[in-house]
């Protein structure tokens, strides 16, 4: 964790943001594509995942990275419950269903530990260097 300096350089980051781009595809194709109040909401909470990751890091305090941590957990929960809609509206298939909710159950679980690492580290942050 010290040698992170860059939000870039975070595992869940990167998963965040193919866990996006993924969602961004297939939320443009076939009938899911005309849904925009569904696609505007899973795009947004996929892509929260990853924002929030960066902007709680960029802050430079470990409280305030916990916290954007919490937020980007709350958006992948807000993701996976989308899922649910997708497939009961029929726009994604249950092989993609699965796929994604397991993406964003590890996403989450990433979260998680990584919340606890630093609740439990002696880091405090760049800005108190």
């Amino acid at each position: 964790m010290s040698t992170i300096k860059r939000f870039e350089d975070f595992d869940v980051w990167k998963k965040s943001r193919d866990f996006a781009d993924k969602i961004f595809t297939l939320s443009n194709t076939g009938t899911f594509a005309n849904d925009y109040s569904l696609k505007n909401q899973i795009n947004a909470s996929a892509g929260s995942i990853m924002d929030n990751i960066a902007e709680g890091f960029e802050r430079g305090g470990t409280k305030e990275f916990i916290q954007f941590l919490y937020y980007s957990k709350g958006s992948c929960g807000e993701a996976r419950s989308q899922l649910y809609r997708a497939q009961d509206r029929n726009y994604i298939t249950s092989e993609i269903f699965d796929e994604l909710f397991s993406n964003a159950e590890e996403i989450s679980k990433m979260l998680s530990g990584l919340t606890a690492y630093l609740q439990t580290s002696d880091i405090k942050g760049i800005k108190f260097s």
